[in-house]
């Protein structure tokens, strides 16, 4: 059988085994709004709701668990889980995860502050003495994660972080943008809090799967179908609702980001 033959089989197999063993994928997540969360009972999101449309039409049925993501990589690692959504590259994790060669979205790293007390900078120089409230299980830059110039204290949930901000118990937060924009407006604090300008980080996010366990291919497929995806108007109105903006190029405006390149990477416990 040609080469070619064979990897076909291979795939097919791959994409029809969960159906035919009565099995689902089985993928996790924590709430990290507007790329993937829950309202009403139903699971939304950009992140979200690509996926299962690129997994509908690969004819894969998706089993989904909204988890602290700490819990989800802990599934990964013990085999609960097939796969993690919004995950961020790092060589680290080549060993055990399998990622499409397209990411599912591209997000910005910021830092907010309390209008009662202001903290406005450009650097990592700028936050000394300061305390930054983190995500509890994300990995971050090893220039912020080490610095001994501020003191990083984690909070379990975002909206939790940005409680702490307004009752001064922290200085500042890092988070994506648009993840804290959103929770501005659903936490109703939008006249307490301000976003700093200054972009500290790009990263990609990407669905990711586990290694070894005879996904190879579909990972490939998953990514080769998702491009296609994105190609598409129904990407673009996608995109629009959740104020992302498809096929945009990253605008890393390096006279202004700080030389840390600090990267929040959710890596070990959602987001």
């Amino acid at each position: 059988m040609p080469l070619i033959s064979q990897c076909l089989t291979v795939l097919l197999f791959t994409c029809l085994s969960f159906a035919a063993r009565g099995e689902k994928l089985r993928i996790v997540t924590e709430p990290w709004a507007p790329y993937v969360y829950e309202e009403n009972g139903k699971a939304l999101g950009l992140d979200y709701e690509t996926t299962a449309i690129v997994f509908k039409r690969l004819g894969i049925e998706v089993e989904w668990q909204f988890l602290p993501w700490k819990r989800c990589l802990s599934m990964l690692e013990t085999g609960q889980a097939d796969g993690v959504l919004d995950i961020f590259h790092s060589d680290e994790r080549d060993a055990t995860l399998l990622y499409p060669i397209e990411p599912l979205s591209d997000v910005e790293f910021v830092m907010f502050y309390s209008n009662d007390r202001p903290y406005p900078f450009r650097t990592l120089n700028d936050l000394k003495g300061l305390t930054i409230g983190t995500s509890p299980g994300y990995l971050y830059s090893k220039d912020f994660s080490e610095s001994p110039l501020f003191t990083r204290e984690p909070a379990p949930t975002h909206e939790a972080n940005f409680g702490k901000l307004i009752r001064g118990r922290i200085d500042l937060l890092i988070t994506d943008r648009r993840v804290g924009q959103h929770l501005l407006d659903e936490l109703g604090i939008r006249d307490k809090i301000t976003e700093n300008p200054t972009v500290i980080s790009h990263q990609s996010q990407f669905l990711a799967v586990r290694k070894n366990a005879g996904m190879d291919l579909l990972v490939q497929r998953f990514g080769a179908e998702l491009k296609r995806f994105k190609r598409e108007p129904a990407y673009a109105e996608l995109s629009a609702r959740y104020g992302a903006e498809p096929g945009a190029a990253l605008k890393a405006d390096t006279a202004t980001a700080t030389t840390a390149k600090t990267v929040e990477q959710q890596e070990s416990g959602a987001q």
